[in-house]
């Protein structure tokens, strides 16, 4: 992966055996909401469908709404075991994203809310059709990267990223294949 001043990634592909059954399993367990957002003093549908699961405590704040935790589901559960053993970090939450076709889409945002902490670690599993995905700093717009996030992938972003870094992950037109991503984090 290429270095990124300011910023800690780490990419892993290949992970799992068959990405295609766990995303037909993800698809079919998680309870996908459209949540609305406050955008620029305006409340909007989110450009995506979504669920907020995690320990009951878990409870997070984004776009000035409040998500209140759904309880894990089992493929959810294994994931997250999963990846605590792999990424060495304990998780107690997930936002499952469900993006339908490559209209569906995510603007410019860091993962920098107060219950995230100074310096949250960001576990990103993607399954189904590949998407690109963009990080740009936040003061020097010439400093950034993409990546082309394949199923079953793992971008793992710590340190100073979200401090430093704002991501997206803009509209595909040509794309017609869904794509389920999980953001495994540390509520706290």
């Amino acid at each position: 992966m290429p270095d990124l001043p300011g910023a800690e990634l780490r990419l892993a592909e290949g992970l799992f055996a068959d990405p295609a059954e766990l995303f037909a399993q993800l698809q079919a367990e998680i309870p996908w909401e459209r949540h609305r957002l406050q955008i620029f003093g305006r409340e909007v549908d989110s450009p995506r469908l979504s669920c907020w699961i995690g320990d009951a405590d878990a409870v997070y704040t984004y776009s000035r709404t409040r998500f209140v935790p759904r309880p894990w589901t089992p493929v959810l559960a294994e994931l997250r075991g999963g990846l605590q053993a792999l990424c060495a970090q304990s998780f107690n939450s997930v936002l499952c994203n469900l993006y339908r076709d490559g209209r569906d889409h995510m603007g410019l945002h860091s993962d920098d809310e107060p219950e995230l902490g100074p310096v949250p670690v960001i576990a990103s599993l993607s399954f189904g059709a590949t998407r690109r995905f963009r990080l740009r700093h936040k003061r020097d717009k010439a400093t950034g990267l993409e990546l082309a996030l394949n199923s079953g992938s793992l971008l793992l972003m710590a340190g100073a990223t979200q401090r430093n870094y704002r991501h997206d992950l803009p509209r595909a037109l040509r794309v017609q294949a869904p794509r389920i991503n999980l953001t495994f984090r540390r509520i706290g």
